[in-house]
């Protein structure tokens, strides 16, 4: 048996997510299709480090699938390539040892939001950030950001609060909560040893409602105690969010033989 992990990018605007959806393309549907392929029909299973929303992009999402079938990193990276669509790139192939979990073995992830703040929107970017045109408070974004960061529990900014992950345990650790001016607009970076359902969608939702002066940064702080999904402000759109990076223990990978 040999166990491959994938490091994969993609522009998530023509899919349902990550996720299998029935009569959707979604990115996992499409890179089983390609392994189907390759090995003569077997149905191959690709688990992902964890789900992205329709419309929500990654530069390194990392997945993982064991068949008893054998070949090279590189042949497999060309030959996935070769197969999948263009707005779907395998960056790299390694051979992990078996017991390799894209999921259960992450210990951190970053992921990236991005706000478009001028006037007029720029169409090279309109699939990839919000277009916000209310007056943004910026000091008190970065009050507001001050407050998710560290351990908490984040029921009142999960969707399906009743099911999945949330339900077994809605606390995380969130480790930084950036914000970083970049041209027409800022960057939001999270980074956190777990994040659940459409968790930073629904705090970049709160953190812009709290900047235009709709939440004040004390009911943010009731938002967190109600633990209560309604108390928080509706998810910020999915195309300006990107998984960018997921953390693993250090592992010997093989991407070069075999």
């Amino acid at each position: 048996m040999n166990c491959y992990k994938l490091t994969i990018a993609y522009d998530g605007t023509h899919y349902s997510g990550w996720q299998i959806q029935p009569n959707a393309p979604s990115i996992q549907h499409c890179l089983q299709e390609a392994l189907a392929d390759l090995f003569s029909g077997q149905r191959v299973v690709v688990i992902g480090s964890g789900r992205t929303d329709a419309g929500v992009h990654a530069l390194n999402q990392i997945a993982h699938f064991k068949i008893e079938h054998e070949m090279t990193p590189n042949r497999l990276l060309l030959a996935l390539n070769g197969l999948l669509p263009r707005d779907i790139r395998v960056k790299k192939v390694e051979i992990a040892p078996l017991h390799f979990h894209s999921q259960y073995s992450a210990i951190r992830k970053e992921y990236h939001y991005h706000l478009y703040l001028e006037r007029v929107m720029d169409p090279f970017r309109r699939l990839y950030c919000w277009h916000l045109l209310r007056r943004l408070d910026l000091s008190l974004l970065k009050e507001a950001a001050v407050l998710f960061v560290g351990t908490h529990d984040f029921t009142s900014f999960a969707n399906e609060p009743h099911a999945g992950a949330v339900s077994k345990n809605p606390v995380r650790t969130l480790y930084r909560l950036d914000l970083y001016p970049v041209e027409g607009g800022m960057r939001l970076e999270f980074e956190g040893n777990g994040f659940l359902y459409k968790m930073v969608r629904n705090i970049v939702g709160t953190l812009i409602d709290v900047a235009s002066h709709r939440l004040t940064l004390t009911e943010v702080l009731s938002i967190f105690e109600a633990k209560d999904r309604r108390r928080a402000s509706r998810a910020a759109p999915p195309q300006g969010l990107f998984l960018v990076k997921v953390i693993y223990p250090e592992e010997n990978f093989d991407h070069e033989s075999h």
